[in-house]
């Protein structure tokens, strides 16, 4: 009698914990709000010429996902032609939130293509950083400059002058950096990765002029890089 007793309790004692282990099971998963992301820039941040899904923004919040970094679409504030300035008067028209996860700044290469002032781009540059790091909750940290890409190295440039091109975009990416280095903002070099794209077709949209989405990824790999393997937020 005690044996059935001891063997009844035995399998109650069993079919408790497995009621309760099935019950852990069945516990709901933490909803994780997704991160925010805001791209500001010119034609390079817009993806001129290349589809959507081949912008680099929307390749570094995809990558980001995929490493278990949930981030929502990108909020991206560009446009093809844009200046410093320009980019200035849409920012603010634009009325921004000040609750972004994530920043990135390109911009520069126009104010160097129709040989704008560098000191006069050194004051517009430091003003949009400024707005840059209030987007991002004031977070200097969650704040990305990205350099001006070459576009000297282009089909478009075959009959330029590739040299200057080369030196005046170096010029504008060592204000840039200055300025970022001074702000404790931090710098990505993509200039050098799209310089390797000179002589390769593959590198560049059907305009001739701009970057295509296979270059847009080196510049995702070269944030990765320089940025998020550093400060380890992408984990």
């Amino acid at each position: 009698m005690m044996k059935n007793i001891m063997k009844y309790s035995l399998i109650f004692i069993m079919i408790l914990h497995s009621c309760s282990e099935e019950k852990q099971d069945k516990q709901p998963v933490p909803f994780i709000e997704p991160s925010a992301y805001l791209a500001l820039g010119d034609s390079y941040t817009i993806g001129q010429s290349v589809e959507e899904k081949d912008r680099f923004p929307v390749l570094l919040t995809q990558d980001l996902n995929k490493r278990g970094n949930p981030y929502k679409p990108p909020k991206i504030i560009a446009k093809t032609g844009w200046t410093t300035d320009e980019l200035k008067d849409a920012i603010i028209e634009e009325n921004i939130d000040n609750n972004y996860d994530l920043v990135t700044l390109l911009i520069g290469v126009n104010n160097q293509y129709r040989g704008r002032d560098v000191e006069e781009f050194r004051v517009q540059f430091a003003e949009l950083l400024d707005m840059a790091i209030t987007f991002a909750k004031g977070q200097k940290e969650n704040v990305i400059v990205i350099s001006i890409p070459d576009w000297g190295v282009s089909p478009f440039a075959e009959n330029r002058d590739r040299e200057k091109i080369g030196e005046e975009i170096d010029l504008y990416n060592q204000v840039k950096e200055e300025v970022s280095l001074a702000k404790n903002v931090a710098f990505v070099n993509i200039t050098d990765v799209s310089r390797s794209a000179l002589g390769k077709p593959e590198f560049f949209a059907n305009d001739g002029l701009h970057f295509s989405g296979k270059m847009h990824q080196l510049w995702v790999d070269e944030i990765f890089t320089q940025y998020f393997n550093k400060t380890g937020n992408n984990e």
